[in-house]
């Protein structure tokens, strides 16, 4: 029953009679209004900019009338800074967490603290975690089993794999893993979301790669161009946001000069080779 400490993430929490539409109206996501903490699918989400590039992204669960988001520490203060401008007069209060609270995630039937389900579309990752300091003491630090984990599943996350401000909510497929509401109204960046799902001009995309003899950050090569970037390396692994055209022989694709293999998610509606229509 090892719960993994994930200290790379920000707890905050949002309380009020407006926090959801809050929340609702400038996140992408399906925000959930209710739930009791003990077993609900957490809600993915990304805040993006107006030109629809990824600000913040994480998780969002309903416990203790109250929504807890979590997200990358080294976009903490921008989140926090951009949400209390949102809030204006909402009847919302924003607290950070940070010195209080840890994020976990365990792959247990039943861990202990608050948890939600983490669920991405057909990914079942396990359970989000999320407890006060001095109950964590037992939490396992080296969470290189949930990153293994991810990693192997095509997930990727800001601040291991890509810089705020750098990718669209498509690029790292928030569109088929159930990050992004289609149905309700406007948000922040959502002409762009919706422009690159009814004109498919969402060229790059999540690929897994493996046998990476190179550090994060290094170019994925294809036919002598460069096609993307590899994320966080785990054991070899890692997940790269490349361009799907450029993929065309996908067995002669170098990281450093070295051969590696690439594979899709499983969750994948994408194929190598696929050309995004031309705005």
């Amino acid at each position: 029953m090892t719960t993994y400490l994930r200290a790379d993430r920000a707890v905050f929490r949002f309380s009020g009679p407006e926090a959801h539409r809050l929340l609702n109206d400038v996140v992408t996501g399906e925000i959930p209004s209710s739930g009791e903490g003990v077993g609900e699918v957490a809600a993915a989400w990304a805040l993006l900019s107006p030109q629809g590039k990824i600000l913040a992204e994480g998780l969002a669960g309903h416990a203790e009338d109250a929504i807890w988001l979590d997200v990358h520490q080294s976009v903490a203060d921008d989140f926090f800074k951009r949400m209390k401008m949102y809030r204006l007069r909402a009847k919302v209060d924003i607290a950070d967490l940070r010195e209080t609270h840890r994020v976990g995630f365990a792959q247990a039937s039943d861990p202990q603290g608050m948890r939600h389900t983490d669920r991405l579309g057909p990914v079942d990752m396990g359970w989000r975690v999320i407890a006060p300091v001095e109950d964590t003491t037992a939490w396992e630090t080296d969470d290189t089993f949930y990153h293994r984990e991810r990693i192997g599943a095509g997930i990727l996350h800001q601040g291991n794999d890509f810089p705020a401000n750098d990718a669209f909510a498509h690029e790292i497929g928030l569109d088929i893993l159930d990050g992004i509401d289609f149905a309700k109204g406007c948000y922040v960046g959502q002409e762009v979301v919706s422009r690159m799902k009814h004109r498919g001009t969402a060229r790059r995309r999540p690929v897994i790669v493996h046998n990476i003899d190179a550090p994060s950050g290094s170019a994925v090569v294809a036919g002598g161009r460069e096609a993307g970037t590899i994320g966080q390396v785990v054991d070899g692994n890692a997940v790269a946001i490349v361009r799907l055209d450029r993929i065309t022989d996908p067995a002669g694709v170098t990281v450093d000069g070295k051969a590696v293999q690439l594979e899709l998610p499983v969750w994948a509606n994408y194929r190598f080779g696929d050309v995004a229509a031309e705005e």
